[in-house]
């Protein structure tokens, strides 16, 4: 190695280093923060991308800066190509927020390695109760704008979920699948357990659309039919 490039080696380092704590700064001035951002997305290596996912991890005043660094963030994430992969990965799975790099992995992956790393998402999670159980609620969410087969088993569990908001979700995406019918014993027994209304109000229109008979669950499903549900026969409709 010549001394030119010594030198040159250590001054990007030390540029790399200044724009990678400006970037993930939120005291610093805008308009540096904005240089360092640009400066990021020009490098395009794994570590340029790491340090720019964290301007991900807090807010700024006013909101149309915050949104205007994101977006600019966003897109040179997305433009660093397939080196931005495996950080975007790791990014989605230790963040609490995981739209942002749910939109980054779609602009950088195909759809099946999309659903692939939110349903191992997903299955790194539990039933049990929880401070705040937001990621665990989006990553179910997510998944309800995806039909593939390895959504289901890693859905089900959560119908029975200490959380109403998860179980609510985790009924909506699983009768969005195309294999849904697979789901019904699981939906079914859902439904007779269920306590809250909302949750059974989306139970039973998913019932109806699919034109799912209850079987042995209908005295169980009646005892706790909200206004507007009737029971014909072994099936249920709408008032």
């Amino acid at each position: 190695m010549g001394l030119f490039d010594f030198f040159g080696r250590k001054s990007g380092a030390r540029a790399f280093e200044k724009h990678a704590a400006r970037a993930a700064n939120k005291r610093a001035q805008g308009p540096d923060r904005w240089a360092s951002l640009q400066a990021l997305g020009e490098m395009k290596t794994p570590e340029a991308v790491e340090a720019l996912l964290q301007r991900f991890t807090f807010r700024v005043d006013p909101s149309i800066t915050d949104q205007e660094e994101k977006d600019l963030a966003f897109h040179a994430i997305v433009g660093s190509g397939e080196v931005a992969i495996e950080p975007v990965k790791a990014f989605l799975r230790e963040s609490d927020a995981i739209a942002w790099p749910v939109k980054m992995l779609q602009k950088l992956v195909v759809e099946a390695e999309v659903v692939g790393e939110l349903v191992a998402l997903l299955e790194s999670m539990d039933t049990e109760y929880e401070r705040d159980p937001q990621k665990k609620i989006d990553t179910i969410m997510q998944l309800e704008e995806y039909q593939d087969e390895r959504i289901r088993p890693a859905v089900e569990p959560f119908l029975d979920d200490v959380n109403e908001a998860t179980r609510f979700h985790a009924v909506g995406t699983l009768l969005r699948q195309e294999d849904a019918s697979a789901s019904r014993e699981a939906l079914l027994k859902a439904l007779a357990e269920e306590e809250s209304v909302r949750v059974r109000v989306v139970l039973l229109d998913g019932f109806i659309e699919h034109d799912w008979e209850l079987g042995k669950a209908v005295s169980e499903v009646q005892k706790k039919l909200p206004t507007g549900y009737v029971l014909d026969g072994t099936k249920v409709r709408k008032k």
